[in-house]
């Protein structure tokens, strides 16, 4: 009678467990490369730290990586065949981008962070893999493709050409730059967009020189261009919406590295006062 009841008692949380553990996966996502080998789809998930068939999987095939990237990036950034993956989770309003990466050798977490919120995606948790070593440009449109699939509801077309758009042209000024300079002069780009509106393109290219100058870096008058052509084509979004997002991205960026600086100071505290007690012990032992 009592093991009866004892299995009934197990059912009965089992019952409330596992369509709970299920719901936390509702809002999350996976896409995989439409041309990585099961090893290779075995050795992502592992990745992600998930098993197969625990979140909803989506194929992203090389055509529909091109759908954003072709005409943007060499050919040989693009490939032939899709090998990006991605996890993807929804987080509630105000959580912020969390993204990290693995095998990707041009793309960082902050130029995805900074796509990501010009298309429109502002609270995620994303993580991006491959098998080896990629670019990772192509990840970005398994991320629009899974938000979407989350949220039901299509992304501004525009703001996802011109996420792409930003991720490819910080990732070449990254490459004379440095990744932080480049995504810093096109965060600050973006901050003056409601100035730009009214500029004309030679007052706009002046201001491009100027933020880079302020940054401590150089740039020629072709990345000037390309830059001044961005920015034309970011007024076509709502400004003042991104404007607000990035200040607000930035606003939690600060908090999380304060919070991170007062951890690490206490346990630099904690380090010290067991050193102490351990050289106490040292002497009366020694």
């Amino acid at each position: 009678m009592k093991r009866t009841i004892g299995v009934i008692a197990i059912l009965l949380c089992l019952a409330f467990i596992v369509p709970s553990a299920l719901a936390n996966e509702v809002d999350a996502r996976v896409t995989m490369g439409a041309n990585l080998d099961d090893a290779q789809r075995a050795a992502i998930y592992k990745d992600f730290g998930i098993e197969q068939g625990s979140v909803t999987e989506l194929k992203v095939t090389n055509e529909e990586e091109r759908a954003y990237l072709e005409g943007l990036v060499p050919e040989g950034k693009i490939g032939s065949v899709a090998l990006s993956c991605v996890y993807i989770k929804a987080l509630d309003e105000g959580e912020g981008l969390k993204i990290s990466t693995n095998n990707i050798n041009w793309c960082t977490e902050e130029m995805y962070s900074n796509a990501l919120m010009t298309a429109g995606i502002t609270d995620a948790r994303v993580m991006v893999s491959a098998p080896f070593p990629v670019s990772g440009t192509a990840a970005l449109t398994g991320i629009y493709k899974a938000y979407e699939d989350i949220t039901g509801t299509k992304l501004n077309e525009l703001a996802k050409s011109l996420g792409a758009e930003e991720l490819v042209l910080t990732g070449e000024l990254a490459e004379y730059i440095g990744s932080e300079q480049a995504a810093q002069l096109i965060n600050e780009l973006k901050l003056i967009l409601d100035k730009a509106k009214n500029m004309t393109d030679d007052e706009v290219r002046n201001e491009i020189k100027a933020i880079a100058k302020n940054i401590n870096v150089s740039i020629t008058d072709g990345q000037v261009e390309q830059i001044l052509k961005l920015a034309r084509a970011m007024q076509g979004l709502d400004v003042d919406e991104l404007k607000q997002k990035l200040i607000s991205f930035a606003k939690m960026a600060e908090t999380a590295n304060s919070a991170s600086e007062k951890l690490s100071e206490f346990s630099r505290k904690v380090q010290g006062f067991f050193a102490k007690v351990g050289e106490f012990f040292s002497r009366i032992f020694g």
